[in-house]
């Protein structure tokens, strides 16, 4: 028999009570104590950055909550997060907000994040609590790390890019926030770094930013996104914010294993990688710091035009001379080019009557052969490439490229909001906190219960 409601009346009095209105296997739910400790010396660690006298301020633990609501569930407009968190209940009850209360205005959010939230790194702070709280829960095992970087578009136009010398910095208008970062930024880098190529197109609006075609996208001005995680359990134990550039990139996964060892006491004994990461600097330094590179090598020595490749010589340890197939020696002068690079040079008098010179250097009087100042590292990464252990690795390194998937499929972050390296930096340790936030509940608490299906009429 079908149903009809009766009456329109509302009634007068209502029992009610937010926390029975939220789902027990409800994700604000579960993550809700780890946010709870997490969040526990926030006020002790902001008081410095507060006023003694005045009016009471919002508090940050509301602020911060709501902001960890919106990267779950991708509401990255300030503006739109106050919307959302005052019609639903359960963004409500997670934030500590009854019926009654007021939702803050948006404008607070920007203040408080340009000010008081950088100043006092309170992100950074928030997301090493969060890795410390994964530790405590045996979800973090230290033997591996995985590290990568995915390009996040930047909050600028790919149309109006411009070369350098081209924009007025000097302009009122051109003095934005990004613009003044980027130019302090200038002034602290002093010196010149011969690695490090100067940019050909830079955006007026977010000049931090890096005009890049990675991963086969479109051309476009961007940042890099660097993930170092804990292969285990894919926890995310450091996030770094880079312009969108190889190099960068690189340097970053140095500062992020140095920093992860120095405040929470993790040092991996294996580094997993792409070949993006195979430079001999980078190889060298892991080596030294006693971590093994399971690393594909970078290495562009093999020529395809039928000449003799640098495989085709032999290094001479002892002597520290290449020999080639000729037997002919071929020495250095101990200069190093470019900051990494010795050249090692055939004599011409040995080329000239050599009969393997239409083979070995038909353009050139002499043969000369790179090798790299960490060459010895390369060579143990090579080694350890047809290993099992490099073979796991390389199956388990996939796992950051998923943490990348998940952010832009289910957190719908694909694109900045905010612009400069700041900005940058804000929006990827939300991003990180919430991420290691679910792995938390999933992993510590368990899924959550299948609900049945209601049976049908």
């Amino acid at each position: 028999m079908m149903g009809r409601r009766c009456g329109d009346q509302a009634s007068l009095f209502y029992q009610f009570h937010l926390d029975d209105r939220v789902p027990k296997d409800h994700l604000l739910r579960r993550i809700d104590c780890f946010v709870m400790t997490a969040l526990a010396d926030m006020h002790e660690r902001l008081k410095p950055y507060y006023s003694e006298i005045g009016r009471p301020s919002v508090d940050p633990d509301l602020m911060i909550r709501m902001l960890i609501v919106g990267y779950c569930y991708g509401l990255r407009s300030e503006r739109r997060l106050t919307q959302e968190v005052e019609l639903h209940l359960a963004y409500r009850w997670f934030c500590r907000l009854d019926l009654d209360d007021k939702v803050p205005h948006h404008s607070t959010f920007s203040e408080n994040r340009l000010h008081r939230f950088r100043e006092s790194d309170v992100f950074r702070h928030i997301f090493e609590r969060v890795v410390v709280a994964c530790m405590a829960a045996g979800l973090v095992k230290g033997e591996g790390f995985a590290v990568d970087a995915s390009v996040m578009e930047a909050n600028a136009s790919r149309y109006h890019g411009k070369a350098p010398d081209e924009i007025a910095w000097a302009e009122p208008e051109r003095q934005t926030r990004a613009v003044k970062e980027y130019l302090a930024a200038l002034q602290a880098d002093a010196e010149a770094n011969p690695d490090r190529k100067p940019p050909k197109v830079i955006s007026p609006s977010d000049p931090c930013s890096a005009w890049t075609a990675k991963a086969n996208k479109r051309v476009q001005f961007g940042y890099g996104l660097n993930y170092l995680i804990d292969i285990e359990n894919t926890v995310i134990v450091d996030v770094e914010a880079t312009p969108a550039r190889t190099y960068d990139e690189v340097a970053a996964t140095k500062t992020m294993i140095e920093r992860t060892d120095k405040r929470l006491g993790l040092k991996p004994k294996r580094l997993a990688a792409d070949t993006a990461y195979g430079t001999g600097k980078l190889l060298g330094w892991l080596i030294g710091a006693g971590i093994t590179p399971h690393i594909p090598v970078w290495d562009k020595s093999t020529r395809e035009d039928g000449t003799l490749s640098r495989s085709d010589f032999r290094w001479d340890k002892r002597r520290g001379v290449y020999i080639c197939p000729n037997n002919k020696v071929l020495h250095t002068s101990g200069t190093v080019h470019e900051g990494r690079t010795l050249l090692y040079r055939a004599s011409k008098l040995d080329c000239d009557v050599c009969a393997l010179k239409a083979r070995c250097c038909p353009k050139q009087l002499a043969r000369k052969i790179p090798r790299d100042v960490h060459e010895e590292a390369r060579d143990v990464a090579r080694q350890l490439m047809g290993t099992k252990a490099f073979l796991r690795s390389r199956d388990e390194r996939k796992r950051v490229e998923m943490r990348f998937a998940h952010l832009k499929i289910h957190h719908g972050f694909e694109r900045m909001r905010l612009r400069g390296l700041s900005g940058a930096r804000d929006e990827f340790h939300l991003a990180a906190i919430v991420q290691n936030l679910k792995t938390l509940a999933l992993r510590a608490l368990g899924p959550p219960p299948i609900q049945p299906r209601a049976p049908s009429d």
